[in-house]
């Protein structure tokens, strides 16, 4: 029986662990059209931060494709739009799991960086990012799912 429990443990923890991982490859859900627009490769840092990098863009219907940052601020102006890092500083919080903060946010359409925080949900396949200027009441936020 003991034996028995120290797997369930073992699992349990294990599971635990994982589940505040954000390493893989995202699919990005517009708030507001609900259509997929990017892809993006979110990678973990020494430091324990997570960058995310845009490796596949969608536009909308109608909207002519991105191929460089041209309304991006230094250094990332007129770099191109695949490869570019959109997000950066994304640290889980101590004091609450499965929540990250402290990250920044470039929107390569409008050229606009954003404070940034989210959170991961229990199970790891959805990413809620709010992102925000000032304080978080004024901000948007956008559902991620995480790519098989």
């Amino acid at each position: 029986m003991k034996a028995w429990m120290m797997i369930l443990a073992s699992l349990s923890l294990t599971t635990f662990a994982n589940a505040a991982d954000l390493t893989g490859t995202w699919r990005t859900i517009d708030d507001k059209t609900g259509v997929v627009r990017a892809h993006i490769k979110m990678t973990k840092q020494a430091d324990g931060g997570y960058i995310g990098t845009l490796v596949e863009d969608f536009p909308a219907a109608g909207e002519t494709p991105l191929v460089t940052c041209n309304k991006c601020p230094a250094p990332y102006t007129n770099k191109p739009i695949i490869g570019l890092q959109i997000l950066k500083g994304f640290r889980e919080d101590p004091n609450h799991p499965n929540n990250f903060i402290d990250g920044k946010v470039l929107d390569p359409r409008s050229g606009h960086i954003y404070s940034g925080k989210a959170k991961l949900s229990s199970d790891g396949r959805k990413f809620r990012l709010r992102g925000y200027v000032g304080i978080s009441v004024l901000g948007r936020s956008q559902t991620w799912l995480r790519q098989e």
